[in-house]
């Protein structure tokens, strides 16, 4: 396996003894061979041993960096490296899908290389100015282990995959094959229905076996050419060559066609399973209105550019991000984050591409264009999901490659041994029971069917509005022990408002609302815009004099000649003027005074959202150890949201750094294969969400940062989300390992039943394709 080297940019890196420390560390995680980081020019070069493990080392590096210095920004030298991603068309054998990743890996300058089965996108990670030369040989590597795949080059990697839109070739491809079957069908029915002479019966069983079989045998002799044995091509044109060698016509050509017809059915199901999986994630926008003046003009959302007006008629889909500047409707939402029921839309508005206008006509400004739009960040998403494997995935994939060729040497051994060693044991008996044994040895059930279920769980969940980023991540979620809350924004709405006004003796409530709204005139901080909202009257800034704000106080101006103070307790214990100390109250107080004189105090709180009790009582039943809230705000308001939504542990008035600490403490109360989850609006929070096992994003879908520091992202504001997510998850794992046992199960019985003589082909092709289509059927359920 060949080095494999990756180069990072620490941006705001201005620490020399901590740069000294990130290296020192990073060169010890396992993996590495080699780590550098220049100090100058913030740059950190890494080697790892092979290109399996850089994922791994970079992942573990990120987390060092951050740990170490938490403030720094680390991007990845976009020149270095590029990606290519091929869409396999016609790509039908699930065990060919490892053989292909292994041998494009191996090819000089690829750093990473997957072959989702699902989506059938082969993407590829390599120098940008290797690219070219390593995708014509990545194209040849597939054209010689799967000939009849059609190549061609995703160039908008946020289209649907391009099965959705081959329908046509596809039902070409099966008329014809089923044409075939039948053919080969009603020749065999001859053959096994009416008396011939000998060679007659051998001549048609034999047309019947080369017209259902033929393409089964062409695949066998290529690959053993090229030195591809152990396939399942090979195992079935050694079992039935073998039944005719043997004088077995009949049954020959029988495991041939039913095993044919099984392959039939399967890639149908398979197919099926894949359009399903596409369909609930078929929110592409296929043309904008654009206006142009008066004129209204048909287009590709990809040829409106911000700024520009386009108009959504009733029915039609919002192809962009924009802000409504005319008309009012109702939007139907559901695509995006699985709310049911539409949402009113009114100017000034923003609305999101995918959405669907249910009944009035909206004129709406784009603000983002298509590359950057929401729907292109979801399609994408999703669809380069299922490169990130589940360990199961990995395990099943290293299986296989193992399980076929020591069936077949069991299987060898089986034909010679008990002939020479047992008496009375003949040599076509054995041979049968070794034959039955090649054909139940196929691991196609568990290569075809884990993918689609995980496949399926992502795509469940994004209709479920909740973006999974990999399938890894996916599994991660159903050991969830411990779930981690940020509160502005994640359990509360983050939106301030003043909950109550209380002044002293002298003053009113309108006039204490009045100093306070001429104090904070030019203040942009959310309690300052929720005090002149709170207001609600203009304040005439050319009355204040002078503005001077006091850092951790608070703020004094001048105004009119009269002095106002607006702040903390700090602020009034600094200017030595008495006031009311409430004691728990659940908010934010700005203590006000004029000219020296205590005015009174207000109290500013962020609202808990309706869904947050849900959520937490959600997660406890599905059985959350223990669920926990971070926050730098005051230990009074933090405590008080802590005890209305029952969690277990608040901890509060925290620096971005402590909220790492803690979760790291936190980590240590878990089981070791528990996962620790932490939830944050994606934005102050990236730290802490690199940091934990699974890193949520809560509310993200418009945030970029959201989107790139988070495994999981919440398209709404609903926590509840996250233990849908977990249920998702959970019956996703479920699935995929009744796959597992059931496939394991059934071709252990029939193997040993085959071993002992007491199982046929039929029981074996049963085994081998029936168990697949079986398998493909309840990986489907994982979509319900």
């Amino acid at each position: 396996m060949s080095n494999a080297r990756d180069q990072l940019t620490l941006d705001g890196l201005n620490c020399a003894s901590c740069a000294i420390k990130i290296e020192d560390s990073i060169k010890s995680i396992t993996g590495v061979r080699e780590a550098s980081l220049n100090f100058v020019t913030k740059t950190l070069k890494i080697e790892a041993a092979d290109s399996d493990q850089l994922d791994h080392v970079l992942t573990e590096a990120q987390k060092v960096i951050r740990k170490l210095e938490p403030k720094v920004i680390i991007k990845n030298k976009e020149i270095e490296k590029a990606t290519q991603t091929l869409i396999l068309v016609g790509l039908t054998c699930a065990n060919c899908v490892s053989k292909i990743e292994k041998e494009i890996k191996n090819i000089a300058g690829v750093k990473n290389s997957t072959l989702d089965f699902a989506t059938q996108r082969l993407t590829i990670e390599a120098d940008k100015h290797e690219l070219n030369r390593i995708t014509a040989e990545a194209a040849q590597v597939v054209q010689r282990i799967e000939p009849g795949v059609r190549i061609k080059e995703s160039q908008d990697a946020v289209k649907v995959s391009s099965f959705k839109n081959k329908e046509d070739e596809e039902k070409s491809d099966h008329r014809n094959e089923l044409i075939r079957l039948t053919l080969g069908a009603a020749i065999f029915a001859i053959g096994l229905i009416f008396r011939f002479t000998y060679w007659v019966e051998f001549a048609l069983y034999f047309i019947s076996y080369l017209l259902v079989g033929s393409e089964v045998l062409t695949n066998a002799i290529r690959n053993i050419r090229r030195g591809q044995v152990f396939d399942e091509n090979f195992l079935m044109s050694l079992a039935t060559v073998g039944a005719f060698a043997i004088g077995e016509f009949p049954e020959g050509v029988a495991v041939m066609l039913f095993y044919q017809v099984g392959e039939y059915f399967q890639d149908l199901a398979v197919n099926r399973s894949r359009k399903s999986i596409t369909a609930l994630m078929d929110i592409r926008p296929d043309y904008a209105n654009l206006k142009v003046n008066e004129e209204i003009t048909k287009v590709s959302p990809e040829q409106v550019t911000k700024g520009q007006t386009i108009i959504v008629k009733p029915g039609e889909r919002v192809p962009l991000d924009g802000k409504v500047i005319d008309g009012m409707s109702m939007i139907d939402t559901s695509a995006l984050t699985g709310e049911s029921v539409p949402r009113e839309i009114e100017p000034g508005m923003d609305v999101l591409s995918g959405f669907i206008n249910k009944n009035g006509l909206l004129t709406i400004e784009v603000t983002k264009e298509f590359a950057e739009s929401t729907v292109a960040k979801i399609l994408d998403l999703v669809e380069n999901a299922s490169s990130r494997k589940a360990p199961t995935e990995n395990f099943i994939t290293k299986f296989a490659r193992y399980y076929t060729p020591v069936v077949v040497i069991i299987a060898l051994l089986i034909a010679i041994i008990p002939p020479l060693v047992f008496p009375g044991a003949t040599f076509y008996q054995w041979l049968y029971r070794a034959l039955v044994f090649l054909v139940i040895s196929c691991p196609c059930a568990l290569v075809i069917s884990i993918p689609l279920g995980f496949f399926g769980g992502i795509g469940g969940s994004s209709k479920q509005g909740v973006l999974v980023k990999g399938s890894n991540y996916l599994e991660a979620l159903k050991n969830a022990e411990i779930v981690v809350f940020d509160k502005t924004g994640t359990l509360t709405k983050g939106v301030f408002k003043v909950t109550q006004i209380k002044p002293s003796q002298d003053f009113t409530e309108e006039k204490l609302l009045e100093l306070a709204a001429k104090a904070e005139i030019y203040s942009n901080h959310p309690i300052a815009e929720s005090i002149l909202k709170a207001y609600s009257k203009p304040v005439n800034k050319e009355d204040v004099q002078s503005y001077n704000e006091i850092p951790g106080h608070g703020l004094k101006i001048q105004s009119k000649g009269e002095e106002i103070l607006a702040g903390n307790a700090k602020l009034m214990i600094k200017e030595n003027i008495p006031y009311d100390d409430p004691i728990n109250v659940p908010g934010t107080i700005v203590h006000v005074a004029t000219n020296k004189n205590y005015a009174g105090y207000l109290v500013i709180s962020d609202e808990i959202k309706e869904d947050s009790p849900t959520a937490i009582r959600s997660l406890k039943e599905l059985g959350i150890k223990k669920t926990v809230m971070l926050t730098g705000d005051a230990r009074s308001v933090a405590e008080n949201v802590g005890q209305e939504l029952n969690l277990d542990e608040v901890h509060a008035e925290l620096l971005p750094d402590q909220k790492i600490e803690r979760v790291e403490s936190l980590e240590k109360q878990k089981s070791p294969q528990g996962k620790l989850v932490f939830v944050g609006d994606g934005v102050n929070d990236a730290p802490v969400l690199a940091r934990a096992d699974v890193g949520i994003a809560m509310g993200g879908l418009g945030s970029d940062a959201a989107i790139e520091a988070a495994d999981v992202v919440i398209m709404t504001d609903e926590p509840s989300k996250i233990a849908t997510a977990v249920r998702i998850s959970r019956k996703t794992y479920r699935i995929v390992w009744q796959n597992i046992i059931f496939a394991f199960g059934v071709k252990v019985v029939v193997l040993i039943l085959g071993a002992g003589g007491l199982a046929t082909m039929w029981e074996a092709v049963f085994a081998d394709v029936g168990v697949s289509l079986i398998a493909v059927l309840n990986a489907m359920r994982v979509m319900k």
